[in-house]
C-alpha cells in the first residue's frame, strides 16, 4: 500500500529581512521524524525549538540524516548568522548562542505561521535556500513600564515571547515611578509590599484609574530570577530601571523623610504630599539608595543598570535650605548640578557592584559623566543628537518615532505630546537623513521602543489588547530598522506584513493593529475600503452591533456610520467619514465651585481653544456648568474632564445633568473615566452640569476640557 502525504510548503518574506538569501534546488521534509543535533552552547535552544516543532527531539551532537543541526562558529561575529536549509537537513550556525536563537526566528518564518501557536501539523516542505545574516546594531531593544500599570510575570514572559520573535534583545524594565514600586527589595520589604499597591488604604493614592480598590503587584526575586532566566533563553537581556532622584512619589509617601527640608502647601490636593524628588543633600538618603541598588546589582545580570535622570522637579531643590547650602559650599550656580552630583553618587554604588550607569539624557546637562555611561535619548533629535555628539554610547529612542504609547491616527487612543505616528513613520526612522553626522552615527548603540503604562490601566488591563494594538506592528517596523541599515523600500515591508506576518502575528496571539479603512461620502454615497485583505464592518454611531459591509450605503447621515476591519487577530481603529467628527462651537460659559487657575483659566475652554485647570482637586459635591447662551440643537455633547488622552486630574465619579428649559435639571448618567457622552435626542440643550462624588482624584487640580459638540 502507498501512502502519500500531503506537504505544506511555506515561502514567504522575513522581518527583519535578512541581509544575504539565495534559493537553491530542491525541499527540506519536516515531519515527526525529524531530529535535532546541537552543541553544547546551542543545547538550551534544542530544549526550546522542541517546544514549537512536534519533532523527534533533541539528540545531542549526534548526526542524523535528517535533522536541525545547531552550532556556533566563533569565526562569525556574535550574533550573526548562517541558514542553510537542504535536502537532508537544515543547519543553523551562529557567531554565539544569539545568533543561533536568530536563526531559529528566522527558521520559524520559513514555516506555516501555526508554528507560533505551538500547532504546527507535519510534514512541511521548506524550500533549500541559504541566508546569511547579521544585525545592524548590537542592541535592539523595547521598554517596558510596569509601575503604572501593573503586568504580572506572565504577561511579562508574553511580551519577552513577542519582542524576541523580531530579533528584538533588550527589555528595558521600567520597575519604579510616581505610581508603583514593582521589584522586592530584601532589606527593606516595605518599598513592595506597600509601594506595590496604591488607592484602598495604601498611602500612595491612585491616579490613573482602578479609583475604587487596592491595585497592583509587585515582582518577588524569585520571579524577577525567573524572568532574566526565561528571556536568556529567548536572547533577551534584562535591565532594569530604578528611577532616580525623580519619579519617587511611592518612595517617598512610605520614607517621607528622603524629601526635601520643607512644609508644602497641600490644601490644594486635599493634603497629600506630591513631592517627588529624593533631597540630594540629605547624607542618610545615600545609604537607604546603596542598600537598593546593591540588591538589583545582584539580582540582575546585566552590566547595565538604568537609574533613571528626566523630569526632576527642581524647585523642590530650590525651596530646600539644606540644598541651597550644598550649592553654596559646592559652588554650583544651576540645580542641574545637583542632579549631576546625585548621580555620581549613584554610579559610584553601581561600580563598586561591577555595573555600567545608564540613564536618561537629561542627566548630562548638569555636567560630563563617565563616558561608559549609556544615554537614552528621549525627549526628541536634538536631545539625541547631543548625546551622540558628546561621545556617550547613546540609545536612540525620541518620542515623535519611537514611543509606541502615542496614538496612531488623531482619532485613536493614546498620547499626543510627542506626535501622532503608525508604522510607516518609525520604519522611516534613519539617522542620516535625520541630520546626524557621520561621527554621531558612530556613537549610536542602537534603537529602542518606549511603551508607558499611564493608560491601560484604564483601557482593560485585565486583558493585553490595548498593549498588543499600541506595539504591533510598531515592533515590527522597529526591528527592521534596528536589524537593516537600508532595509526594503516601505511598500515591500509593508506586503510582507501582509501577505505573512498579520498571519504569524495572529498565530502569536498578538492583537495588533490594522491600518484604518479608507472612508469617503459622496453624491450620497458612502463607502470604506481596505488595502491589506481584511473584512470590513460597520454600524451606526448609537449601535453597539457591527455588520458586515456588503458595499456602498445610501444615506442622507454619513455622520452617524463607523467602520473597522478585522483579520486574523488583528483590528483596526473605528472611523468614519469626514462628516462623523465634524463639530460645531456655539458660545458657552464655564462656571465652577472650584476656582481656575490664572494660566489655565475657564476662558480657555469656553472658546474651543485648551483646556482649563482649577486651582484645587475636587471634593464630593463640587460641580462644573456649562451654560449655553442660546439653547442648542446637536446629535452629541461629550464632557470631559482630565487630559484628552488619558483619565487623570478628572472627576473620578460623578454623574451629569442636563436643563432643556434653562431651569431645571435631570440626570443624564454616571461619568465614565470623568466623562460623558450626551445624546439630546433633538432637545435643546440649555445648559448641563458635572458633579463630584469622590473625595479628590489623586493630584492637585482638575482639568476642564472643551466641550465637544456633534451636529
Amino acid at each position: 500500500m502507498t501512502v502519500i502525504l500531503f506537504c505544506r510548503t511555506a515561502i514567504a518574506g522575513i522581518i527583519p529581512s535578512p541581509q544575504s538569501r539565495t534559493f537553491c534546488n530542491g525541499y527540506f521534509t519536516l515531519d515527526p521524524r525529524t531530529a535535532i543535533s546541537a552543541d553544547t552552547a546551542s543545547a538550551p535552544l534544542a530544549i526550546y525549538l522542541q517546544e514549537y516543532l512536534p519533532i523527534m527531539g533533541f539528540c545531542g551532537q549526534l548526526f542524523t540524516a535528517q535533522a536541525i543541526v545547531m552550532q556556533v562558529d566563533p569565526e562569525l561575529a556574535e550574533e550573526a548568522y548562517r541558514l542553510s536549509v537542504q535536502p537532508e537537513r537544515i543547519e543553523i550556525t551562529g557567531g554565539g548562542y544569539g545568533g543561533v536563537f536568530n536563526g531559529i526566528q528566522t527558521l520559524f518564518q520559513l514555516l506555516p505561521s501555526d508554528v507560533y501557536a505551538k500547532q504546527l501539523q507535519l510534514p512541511v516542505k521548506i524550500a533549500c535556500q541559504k541566508i546569511e545574516d547579521a544585525p545592524r546594531y548590537s542592541y535592539r531593544g523595547q521598554h517596558l513600564d510596569v509601575a503604572r500599570t501593573w503586568m504580572d510575570e506572565s504577561r511579562v514572559k508574553r511580551y519577552i515571547d513577542f519582542i524576541s520573535y523580531h530579533k528584538i534583545n533588550k527589555l528595558h524594565f521600567h520597575l519604579t515611578d510616581d505610581e508603583g514600586w514593582r521589584i522586592e527589595i530584601r532589606s527593606h520589604p516595605e518599598l513592595a509590599t506597600i509601594g506595590g499597591f496604591r488607592g484602598g488604604d495604601s498611602p500612595i493614592r491612585a491616579i490613573y484609574g482602578k479609583w475604587d480598590e487596592k491595585y497592583g503587584g509587585y515582582f518577588t526575586q524569585d520571579e524577577i530570577k525567573e524572568l532574566i532566566a526565561y528571556a536568556a533563553i529567548r536572547n533577551v537581556e534584562i535591565i532594569p530601571e530604578i528611577d532616580l532622584p525623580g519619579h519617587s512619589r511611592t518612595i517617598a509617601r512610605i520614607h517621607p523623610e528622603i524629601l526635601c527640608n520643607y512644609t508644602p502647601d497641600t490644601a490644594p490636593s486635599n493634603g497629600y504630599d506630591e513631592r517627588s524628588a529624593w533631597c540630594v543633600a540629605r547624607e542618610e538618603n545615600y545609604a537607604l539608595l546603596e542598600d537598593i541598588l546593591t540588591e538589583v546589582c545582584e539580582l540582575f545580570p546585566s552590566k547595565y543598570i538604568h537609574i533613571g535622570g528626566d523630569e526632576v522637579q527642581m524647585e523642590q531643590w530650590m525651596r530646600c535650605p539644606d540644598c541651597r547650602a550644598l550649592m553654596q559650599r559646592e559652588g554650583m550656580s544651576d540645580p542641574a548640578q545637583l542632579q549631576r552630583l546625585f548621580m555620581t553618587r549613584m554610579m559610584a554604588i553601581l561600580e563598586k557592584n561591577g555595573k555600567y550607569p545608564a540613564v536618561w539624557n537629561e542627566a548630562i546637562r548638569g555636567g560630563q559623566l563617565p563616558q561608559q555611561s549609556r544615554v537614552h535619548g528621549w525627549e526628541n533629535l536634538k536631545a539625541c543628537r547631543e548625546a551622540t555628539s558628546q561621545g556617550y554610547r547613546t540609545v536612540v529612542m525620541p518620542g515623535e518615532y519611537f514611543y509606541f504609547d502615542m496614538r496612531q491616527s488623531a482619532h485613536e487612543p493614546g498620547h499626543n505630546w510627542a506626535a501622532i505616528f503608525d508604522a510607516r513613520k518609525v520604519y522611516s526612522f534613519d539617522p542620516a537623513s535625520l541630520g546626524f553626522t557621520a561621527a554621531e552615527i558612530k556613537h549610536i548603540e542602537g534603537f529602542e521602543g518606549a511603551f508607558w503604562s499611564e493608560i491601560p490601566v484604564s483601557q482593560h488591563p485585565e486583558t493585553p489588547d490595548y498593549t498588543d494594538y499600541m506595539l504591533f506592528p510598531r515592533v515590527c517596523a522597529l526591528a527592521e530598522r534596528c536589524w537593516n541599515e537600508n532595509p526594503p523600500a516601505w511598500e515591500e515591508f509593508y506586503r510582507t506584513l501582509t501577505g505573512s506576518h498579520y498571519d504569524r502575528m495572529s498565530a502569536m496571539g498578538i492583537r495588533f493593529r490594522l491600518s484604518p479603512p479608507a472612508v469617503s461620502f459622496r453624491d450620497g454615497v458612502l463607502q470604506a475600503g481596505t488595502d491589506d485583505g481584511s473584512a470590513l464592518f460597520y454600524r451606526l454611531e448609537t449601535d453597539s452591533v457591527w455588520s458586515p459591509y456588503q458595499g456602498p450605503i445610501r444615506t442622507d447621515h454619513p455622520e452617524r456610520y463607523l467602520f473597522e476591519s478585522r483579520k486574523g487577530s488583528g483590528q483596526s481603529p473605528e472611523v468614519g467619514a469626514p462628516q462623523f467628527y465634524r463639530t460645531i462651537q456655539p458660545p458657552v460659559r464655564i462656571t465652577s465651585s472650584m476656582p481656575a487657575g490664572s494660566k489655565s483659566p475657564f476662558a480657555r475652554a469656553e472658546q474651543y481653544k485648551a483646556f482649563a485647570r482649577t486651582t484645587r482637586t475636587c471634593r464630593p459635591g463640587d460641580w462644573v456648568l456649562f451654560s449655553f447662551d442660546n439653547p442648542v440643537r446637536c446629535r452629541e455633547i461629550f464632557v470631559q474632564t482630565g487630559y484628552l488622552q488619558l483619565p487623570r486630574l478628572i472627576f473620578n465619579s460623578g454623574y451629569a445633568e442636563v436643563s432643556y428649559d434653562g431651569q431645571n435639571f435631570e440626570q443624564a448618567g454616571a461619568l465614565e473615566q470623568g466623562s460623558i457622552t450626551i445624546r439630546p435626542e433633538g432637545c435643546p440643550v440649555y445648559a448641563i452640569r458635572i458633579t463630584a462624588t469622590c473625595p479628590d482624584n489623586g493630584s492637585s487640580s482638575v482639568i476642564i476640557q472643551p466641550l465637544r459638540i456633534k451636529p
